[in-house]
């Protein structure tokens, strides 16, 4: 009996630990993301004022009217979070093959200096943004991160995703290029 108490308290320190170490946290997130879904136009909120200004970390600064009219992937989220961490390589091979057909948007409060260390370490290209106003009311408050919004070329909100995700799936690649086709 002694010996199976010995080795269950191990067992249990061990997973504690991969638990609460940040790069096997992150591990595990990347196991367990999902494709997200791209939703039906009905019923889905839609954004009419894009007045908001934006301050570019690796960027130009931009106001985010400048994309209305297009498919935008919104994504919030910080240089500390392991589940925006565990999404990124996703969000990066989404990015490589879609840069030119969707708008990016990236929101954190991390500095620049954060944002540049952190990119140079892992390799990352995408725009990163600071927020120098609300975001539009429209758009559901932002309690956790990574919160990520897809928005079509009418405003509607076709995803609203909390939470870490496969943002690399051919499931959600074939429903970005249905959003791209019906412009």
């Amino acid at each position: 009996m002694k010996k199976y108490f010995t080795l269950s308290n191990v067992l249990f320190i061990g997973l504690l630990f991969l638990i609460l170490y940040k790069p096997s946290r992150v591990w595990f997130i990347r196991q367990i993301s999902f494709s997200p879904t791209v939703e039906k136009v009905e019923g889905s909120a839609r954004i009419f004022n894009y007045n908001w200004k934006l301050t570019g970390l690796n960027t130009y600064d931009a106001n985010f009217s400048e994309f209305k009219g297009k498919v935008v992937f919104l994504n919030f989220w910080a240089t500390w979070c392991p589940p925006c961490i565990a999404e990124l390589p996703y969000i990066q091979e989404f990015y490589n093959d879609y840069k030119e057909k969707v708008e990016f948007v990236f929101i954190t409060n991390d500095s620049a200096k954060e944002l540049n260390d952190f990119f140079k370490k892992h390799g990352y290209e995408f725009p990163v943004y600071q927020s120098n106003q609300d975001f539009p009311k429209e758009l559901p408050p932002v309690t956790s991160i990574p919160r990520t919004f897809v928005i079509d070329t009418q405003g509607n909100i076709r995803v609203d995703k909390s939470g870490s995700a496969n943002w690399n799936s051919k499931g959600f690649r074939e429903s970005i290029d249905k959003l791209i086709e019906a412009n």
